[in-house]
């Protein structure tokens, strides 16, 4: 049996509601991008693109005159079961359809508000993209509690009354503790993932008594599944032979989509991309398995690198890339964001910076310095587009 697909977009503060009609209706749900108003005879190049791969039975679009419904040509279904078909692009840019299921979600949103402590009544604040999973979480936690999330679309915007509890990435809390750490004070909870995260911020914040929780997890494990390194009840996480983490519990996807190729072991485990170690239980993510850098027959963990170089205190971000030499088959390029005021970067204080604490080999070559590198709204960089920026810095 097969569960009808919808397309579902419109804005965040329109969407909740237009999300659990669809699902009342037995319909699974393809949340599309929001950014400007669409009108419902057309769609951008980016969500025809998805449309055409995912071919949903109807969209179902937020127009200036309201909520527009049409049927599209060639519909796929789902399994029966199917909650969403969440659109993933990873780090490389190759589109994936994530399945999840009513049940995955639904464990998974048990699992977080266990983990936090929070029940009936809690707040929850909706500063992220309602069609990526850690924007969709918010919806399912403030409803679990009997509460409608609250729509703000620049968390320093934060307003009475308090103990709101908030999911940002790490340039938004950043932003926040730089810009306008008085709205702290309305805040109880912090969860923050997506990436790296800045540790300044995370002190800033918990300066002013906020408690923030570290996340990790992705699309296919229904969002945040390992909380300050400890996995939530219910969820195991090892290690494969080549040090790739893999995650085995009731919140993982049940397929992809429109190819519903396997996605778990025989053991049941989803390995991820990335690599890390799990040490008396808690986990610590060390980077992507494929961003490695092989220089001079070295392999350079890019992540680990950029990791180091975001602690140096003239650089604000950091994302580091390999770039083709003729000489060491590829050199280590970094592109950093330095801090407003501080002292000039230069390249021999970034090599300095990372051979303190890391192997030579591990010292970027290259340094290229910009106004700011290409995250997504969830904070996440695509190496693509990174090397987009090394290329143009580096034939200049």
């Amino acid at each position: 049996m097969t569960t009808r697909l919808v397309a579902l977009q419109a804005p965040p503060d329109v969407f909740g509601d237009q999300l659990r009609t669809l699902w009342d209706a037995g319909d699974a749900v393809l949340p599309l991008p929001w950014t400007t108003p669409a009108a419902a005879e057309g769609t951008d190049e980016h969500v025809a693109e998805i449309l055409a791969r995912h071919r949903p039975h109807a969209i179902v679009q937020h127009t200036g005159s309201g909520l527009a419904r049409r049927s599209l040509d060639e519909p796929v279904g789902v399994v029966d079961g199917t909650a969403l078909v969440v659109t993933t692009s990873g780090s490389t840019g190759a589109p994936r359809g994530v399945v999840l299921s009513h049940d995955a979600l639904a464990a998974s949103t048990r699992a977080s508000l266990d983990r936090l402590g929070v029940g009936a009544g809690a707040r929850f604040m909706l500063t992220l993209p309602a069609h990526h999973v850690a924007g969709l979480q918010v919806f399912l936690r403030a409803w679990q509690c009997g509460t409608e999330p609250e729509v703000v679309d620049d968390p320093r915007r934060i307003a009475a009354p308090d103990g709101w509890i908030v999911s940002l990435v790490s340039t938004q809390l950043r932003r926040i503790v730089a810009s306008s750490p008085e709205v702290l004070d309305h805040v109880d909870t912090i969860l923050v993932g997506g990436g790296p995260v800045d540790e300044e911020a995370v002190a800033g914040a918990r300066r002013r008594g906020v408690r923030v929780v570290r996340s990790y997890g992705m699309t296919e494990t229904c969002g945040g599944c390992v909380y300050d390194g400890v996995p939530l009840d219910g969820v195991e996480v090892s290690t494969t032979t080549d040090a790739r983490l893999r995650i085995r519990g009731p919140m993982l996807l049940t397929s992809l989509h429109p190819d519903p190729v396997p996605v778990l072991d025989d053991e049941g485990w989803f390995v991820t991309g990335d690599v890390g170690t799990v040490t008396n239980g808690r986990v610590q993510v060390h980077g992507r398995a494929d961003d490695v850098v092989v220089t001079g027959g070295e392999n350079v963990p890019a992540e680990a690198v950029a990791d180091t170089l975001r602690a140096h205190p003239g650089i604000r971000d950091a994302a580091v890339t390999g770039w083709p030499d003729p000489e060491w088959g590829h050199v280590v390029v970094a592109v950093v964001v330095v801090e407003p005021g501080a002292e000039p970067v230069t390249l021999q204080a970034a090599r300095d910076h990372v051979r303190r604490n890391h192997p030579a080999a591990w010292a970027p070559q290259r340094l290229v310095i910009t106004d700011a590198l290409p995250r997504d709204p969830m904070g996440k960089l695509r190496r693509d587009d990174v090397q987009t920026v090394v290329g143009r810095a580096l034939r200049e």
